[in-house]
């Protein structure tokens, strides 16, 4: 049961994170998402079969018997972005990259306020934890400047456009860097601090 409502929280926090990307770019210039009918909350326009289901699943069960919370990735199929149409052009990117991210703490802090407020019970709760922890664990590892995160549109934005498009061009051999982040551990350095924090924040106890 657990594995199920994580799934179904990952699926819609991913599919917040890219409608996010959508709206900002179509708020800069560029409709693309618009026009592919991405702008939309409907999972079928955007599942991937490996990236919103087996991935998750895999990681889940690879690591559930050693943590009350695993490190679980999952993404759901990226919304088109045509940078070029963008105004500004640079800003754009950078505030495209970012509104994804954005939108997953924006997501955990709404659900750490109904805790902190007191308005969760026994069975709202774990479930609200859940969803904490998997917006900052998505919110977090994608601000992680490696090709095709979107952390490496902000930092390949802030650069000269030869390097910039250079950047860019390693998306396609980006996942292979990031099974290598996500397999030494390094993610779980990253989020640790952002856990704690928002644990003194909010009062919450994600179980570790």
């Amino acid at each position: 049961m657990d594995i199920i409502i994580i799934l179904i929280i990952l699926l819609f926090s991913a599919i917040v994170h890219e409608v996010s990307h959508g709206l900002m770019a179509e708020k800069l210039g560029d409709d693309t998402a618009r026009e592919q009918g991405r702008i939309t909350l409907n999972p079928i326009s955007h599942i991937d079969p490996y990236g919103s289901i087996l991935l998750p699943v895999l990681m889940y069960f690879a690591q559930a018997p050693f943590t009350a919370h695993p490190i679980i990735f999952g993404a759901a199929k990226p919304v088109p972005v045509n940078f070029g149409q963008l105004k500004p052009r640079k800003l754009g990117m950078i505030l495209v990259s970012l509104a994804g991210p954005f939108s997953n703490y924006a997501m955990a802090i709404i659900f750490g306020i109904i805790i902190r407020l007191g308005l969760s019970n026994s069975i709202s709760y774990p479930i609200l934890v859940d969803a904490i922890f998997v917006n900052l664990l998505l919110g977090t590892f994608n601000l992680i400047p490696i090709p095709p995160l979107d952390g490496s549109k902000v930092f390949a934005a802030l650069l000269p456009d030869e390097v910039m498009y250079r950047i860019l061009s390693w998306e396609r051999w980006g996942f292979i860097l990031v099974l290598v982040f996500l397999y030494l551990g390094w993610l779980g350095n990253i989020l640790m601090p952002v856990l704690g924090l928002f644990s003194r924040i909010f009062g919450i106890d994600f179980g570790f």
